[in-house]
């Protein structure tokens, strides 16, 4: 039996939004690695296929005007946050109707319109870019989240921007996704103690979720949200999950121990919430068949008014004006 958290605040119209959602994020980076191999995504691709429910969680419990950080593996959060599928997609196809006119390709996205302040390729830099918005939101009762990965703590990035927030209560919610690697080597063969151990040295609170169960990461992110959102400065969240893929491009990820990956697909967070469907919303399988129907009928429209669209010219970029 699969563990699903209690939430009782959620009518079964919202919690089917938010199941849709995962799905669409994990069949849109599907799409994107068939692509890929395909020859229609150039550069590289770093899927979050398996982190679903981190990002939906998240998004849940946010406010219009809170502001969000990713990092490379950043489509999840920008579809979680509303970004639109066709847009997205056309960004990694490099075409003229992207979300950034086909210039900033998979790692860079931003859409300021749903909050995204960008998506960040260097590794630490979600969260100095979520820290600087929390300089800006100060007092404003809005909140800045910064995503990243478990190997992100071991960067000086992580140390300075936590005491610089603590220092000045900034209004900031640091998001460690740990999905047990960086790159290719397993957190705990790199990382001294406990992650969460590093932010309660600064005095943040600091919470431990399951990142499968959008649940109990949504739980943690509005008890974060609302610390911070209170002026009591910044919140920790540590949530454990797994990615599915290899950390980028064709990467098989034979580093993985033997049989983990099967454990872990126990807890797809698409298992968790379909069984969440049925037992708590008395949802048929037909009805979360239709749900994802839905989601996959929508990215197959996405995908071929995608290949359709143009490239965008060379030269200066003038159509794409962030406001």
């Amino acid at each position: 039996m699969v563990r699903v958290a209690a939430d009782l605040q959620l009518d079964r119209t919202t919690y089917e939004s938010l199941y849709r959602t995962m799905v669409l994020i994990r069949k849109f980076e599907e799409m994107v690695q068939d692509l890929f191999e395909r020859g229609h995504v150039h550069g590289t691709t770093h899927l979050y296929s398996g982190q679903e429910a981190v990002a939906v969680g998240v998004a849940s419990v946010l406010g219009p005007q809170d502001r969000v950080a990713a990092t490379y593996r950043g489509h999840g959060h920008a579809l979680a946050l509303g970004v639109p599928p066709q847009q997205l997609l056309d960004e990694m196809l490099g075409r003229k109707t992207g979300i950034c006119g086909g210039r900033a390709g998979s790692m860079n996205v931003i859409d300021l319109e749903h909050r995204l302040i960008g998506c960040f390729g260097i590794v630490g830099g979600s969260i100095a870019a979520a820290t600087g918005a929390g300089l800006a939101l100060k007092g404003t009762g809005n909140v800045a989240v910064a995503y990243f990965g478990d190997g992100t703590t071991n960067h000086g990035y992580f140390f300075e921007c936590l005491n610089f927030a603590k220092v000045l209560e900034l209004p900031v919610v640091y998001v460690c996704e740990n999905n047990l690697y960086g790159e290719f080597t397993p957190w705990e063969d790199v990382t001294a103690g406990r992650i969460e151990a590093r932010p309660e040295a600064f005095e943040l609170p600091v919470q431990r979720a399951d990142g499968n169960d959008l649940f109990a990461v949504r739980d943690a992110a509005a008890r974060a949200l609302d610390h911070a959102r209170s002026g009591n400065g910044p919140a920790f969240l540590e949530v454990m999950t797994y990615r599915y893929v290899g950390h980028s491009r064709s990467d098989p990820g034979k580093y993985r121990k033997p049989g983990e990956l099967d454990a872990w697909r126990k807890r797809d967070p698409l298992l968790i919430g379909r069984q969440a469907l049925r037992e708590r919303y008395d949802a048929s399988d037909e009805d979360v068949d239709r749900i994802v129907e839905s989601a996959r009928v929508e990215l197959v429209a996405a995908r071929e008014a995608g290949l359709a669209a143009p490239f965008p010219e060379p030269g200066p970029v003038d159509e794409f004006k962030p406001a």
